[in-house]
């Protein structure tokens, strides 16, 4: 088979990834994808940077071997843990993670005052606090550790009392004190408009997949393996729970 007809392969830790692919699918509609959820080991962000590696590579050999042309992490704490491993391990193929997206935040407003969420792991680990330095001279920063959030959209559950209440907990010492809020985590986004109440409409809401979508377009190119298709591509919806209603909730998150 011609390269460029292969798949691009997605992963996540759950569902959460799902909302990178729709990115890539609104900007590259014509490509072929391979998704695949750990929704069975979710959530990645409370365990050891040794499980979450573990887990990411044995995940994205799988991806591999059904024929992924490029690799899409779609998981900032599975990012932050092993894309230089796997960047070694695949060095000939287009591997691309996702980072908070902080620079579009600290940009948005003269003096911002930034509040970022994520999981615990992604805010530990050594890149988020590069990422902070790069930064923190231009705004005033708030590193948000929010464990449990994907439970919440892992159980379909996008705008319960339960959530709000936890969100509205979380967010009670920066009520009315951020300009606006990163969503560092890829399951976030399918609580934007819960956050967004909670914040109010003149906070900007930012996150990363889009981001990740072109910087993807941008190195299959240089690869030369973009699929030249006239033709909407086929999206295949794996998930290590290999549940009926696993499934019909990525499907359900990805027409949202």
């Amino acid at each position: 088979m011609d390269i460029s007809q292969a798949p691009v392969g997605v992963f996540d830790s759950g569902v959460g990834g799902i909302s990178v692919l729709r990115e890539l699918v609104k900007l590259m509609p014509n490509e072929n994808y391979i998704y695949y959820g750990d929704s069975k080991n979710a959530p990645y962000g409370p365990k050891t940077l040794e499980e979450v590696r573990r887990l990411t590579v044995e995940h994205i050999d799988f991806l591999v071997e059904r024929g992924a042309k490029a690799i899409v992490v779609a998981c900032n704490t599975a990012t932050s843990a092993a894309i230089d491993l796997l960047r070694e391990k695949y060095p000939d193929m287009p591997v691309v993670g996702i980072e908070p997206a902080l620079k579009p935040a600290v940009l948005s407003k003269q003096n911002a005052r930034v509040l970022v969420m994520a999981t615990p792991m992604t805010i530990r680990e050594e890149k988020f606090h590069h990422l902070m330095q790069e930064y923190e001279a231009q705004a005033e920063i708030y590193p948000l550790a929010c464990p449990g959030l994907p439970e919440f959209v892992e159980a379909g559950d996008l705008d319960g009392e339960d959530l709000k209440a936890y969100l509205s907990e979380k967010f009670a010492p920066y009520q009315d004190k951020v300009d606006a809020v990163v969503l560092g985590c890829t399951h976030y986004p399918f609580v934007r408009p819960v956050i967004q109440e909670l914040l109010g409409s003149s906070v900007a809401v930012f996150d990363g997949g889009a981001g990740t979508a072109r910087e993807l377009r941008r190195r299959m190119r240089e690869s030369g393996i973009l699929n030249p298709s006239g033709e909407k591509g086929e999206i295949s919806i794996l998930n290590s729970r290999e549940t009926a209603e696993e499934i019909a909730l990525c499907e359900k998150l990805l027409s949202l």
